[in-house]
């Protein structure tokens, strides 16, 4: 079964719920964003401000998860799931950013799954990884669920 099928049935059939699973699996290894699946909630009716909290909790704790487990397994998981490629590409990016770069990972299309394993790894400090997750993952999921808030009322969906 296709990915965004699957996850498309989450959301329609699990509301909120899907929503969280969804941006829970992906801030850990699961390949899609939840952007999509959030703008279509708020469009097809679900509270944009619901829809935000919750993928932004899901996120968060998928993002823990994620960090504890690249502070668990460490470089050599990393590597094989991942690739060194974006290993070095990290460890230069939090080298230049540091906690910032938690921030703009989970604002930007940047890979946010990466930078929560990565965060572990160099041992950023899980407090510091939290509020730059909160700031990231929050804004951006509220942009979109207003959003798509927004294309539903203009086109009185």
């Amino acid at each position: 079964m296709d990915i965004n099928i699957l996850i498309g049935d989450l959301i329609r059939y699990y509301g909120y719920l899907g929503l969280f699973v969804v941006a829970f699996s992906e801030s850990i290894i699961q390949p899609v964003p939840p952007d999509i699946f959030i703008l279509g909630a708020s469009i097809f009716g679900l509270d944009p401000l619901i829809c935000a909290v919750i993928s932004t909790v899901g996120s968060v704790l998928g993002g823990i998860t994620g960090y504890i487990l690249g502070y668990k397994l460490g470089t050599p998981v990393f590597i094989r799931l991942f690739g060194e490629k974006y290993f070095r590409m990290g460890e230069r990016f939090f080298e230049k950013y540091g906690v910032l770069g938690v921030v703009i990972a989970g604002f930007t299309p940047l890979p946010y799954k990466i930078v929560a394993w990565l965060s572990g790894i160099f041992d950023m400090g899980v407090l510091k990884f939290t509020v730059g997750t909160l700031i990231g993952r929050f804004s951006r999921f509220l942009l979109i669920a207003y959003f798509g808030h927004g294309v539903s009322m203009y086109f009185g969906i």
